[in-house]
């Protein structure tokens, strides 16, 4: 840490657009320190726009977070310390460090470099380190970690030493033998989807438990902004979308109809998935689509990120138009309405004509309520080309 640094308090810090709350004077902050109550301590250097790091301390919830941010303002290092039984002592539970390639890779970007150890109080810890970020495959490992490099005697308000978190991993990390050696692993990464999602929508396509028939055209969706949002425009605040970057312009959704045969219902048909084409080449990868803050480090096996619905919906819509359509669709709703007739019905749900807005929304019934995943479909050279939703069943599309 530089010679010339120093400290500034704030009542709260938000670690992405690091801004803090109400600025606190050294006194507030140590009576908050003493009462348990949240308080943030912000390393600043002079002449330099974004912190240092930041420690965001909050004794009461058992919790200290720590972030250290490059000079450019992404975070280089991440550590999360709890407090267990004994309130004299802190777990290092997480460690993370991002290594940025150039000076234009995003934090969030999937493909940046990072390595991410989450420790676990038995004296064990996971280490994953991804070379290709998020889309490449990941070595892991679970290796004993010493007493001492699993906890942290729990400091004074004026006993933390340095920068809250270092921009390294500690020596006991880097003294680990290399990849290649025994005990290691290669895991596929957590954003890899099917194989072929687009089996779903291919007539005569034979899945387990299904016969797939025609797709059915189901309307079309503007999204004039270039980026498309994908959740539910029934549900309160607290469940996440999920936004997916497209070349402004109109798309196609469309429905995979398929025959059911079912022991106990019998046969039938039904809408498995749904899908956008935004382009005609065909599918060379899928993958998971991300909301803010998802990271597929925390995923474990069989879990997945998507969108949140308390309401049995989703939709497709233009991002920036989302809060005037989701208005507009209200007000639609309503019988006797003078935009009631903006609604039409779809084999799936809904569609809204957005009219001057130049957007609209696609919306279509989920199997229920809770997290249904975004699919990405890219082309070999990158570019989306679908973007896809199973509504019902268990597909098994390796099969």
């Amino acid at each position: 840490m530089p010679d010339t640094a120093y400290v500034t308090y704030e009542e709260s810090w938000h670690a992405g657009t690091r801004t803090g709350g109400r600025e606190l004077s050294a006194d507030e902050a140590r009576a908050r320190d003493a009462q348990g109550l949240p308080y943030a301590v912000v390393y600043r250097a002079p002449g330099r726009e974004v912190p240092l790091g930041v420690r965001m301390v909050a004794w009461r919830a058992g919790t200290v977070d720590a972030w250290a941010y490059d000079e450019f303002g992404r975070r280089s290092a991440e550590a999360e310390l709890r407090m267990r039984d004994d309130e004299g002592r802190l777990l290092v539970r997480r460690l993370l460090v991002r290594r940025f390639p150039d000076a234009r890779t995003a934090e969030s970007d999937p493909d940046c470099p990072r390595t991410a150890v989450e420790l676990s109080a038995d004296g064990t810890a996971r280490i994953s380190h991804q070379p290709g970020g998020m889309r490449g495959d990941s070595l892991e490992a679970e290796v004993a970690v010493a007493e001492a490099d699993l906890w942290a005697v729990r400091p004074g308000f004026d006993d933390w030493a340095g920068l809250p978190v270092a921009d390294a991993l500690p020596e006991w990390v880097g003294a680990l033998p290399g990849a290649e050696a025994a005990g290691w692993r290669r895991e596929p990464s957590r954003l890899r989807g099917p194989a072929d999602f687009d089996r779903v929508f291919r007539a005569g396509t034979e899945i387990p438990g299904l016969h797939v028939l025609d797709p059915m055209p189901c309307g079309s969706v503007r999204v004039p902004s270039g980026v498309l949002a994908v959740a539910c425009p029934d549900t309160g605040e607290g469940l996440s979308r999920i936004t997916v970057d497209v070349p402004p312009g109109t798309y196609p959704l469309e429905a995979a109809w398929v025959h059911v045969a079912e022991k106990h219902w019998g046969s039938y048909e039904d809408v498995a998935a749904v899908r956008l084409r935004i382009g005609d080449d065909p599918v060379a990868a899928w993958e998971m689509a991300l909301g803010p803050g998802d990271d597929t480090l925390r995923l474990r096996e069989g879990e997945a990120f998507g969108f949140g619905t308390d309401a049995a919906t989703g939709a497709f819509g233009d991002a920036e138009a989302w809060p005037e359509l989701c208005d507009l669709l209200g007000r639609a709703r309503r019988q006797g309405s003078w935009e009631h007739d903006r609604l039409s019905d779809s084999l799936v749900g809904m569609n809204l004509d957005g009219g001057s807005l130049g957007a609209d929304l696609a919306l279509f019934c989920t199997g229920g309520d809770g997290v249904y995943p975004v699919w990405v479909g890219r082309s070999a050279s990158g570019e989306v080309v679908r973007v896809a939703v199973q509504t019902a069943y268990e597909l098994d599309l390796e099969a």
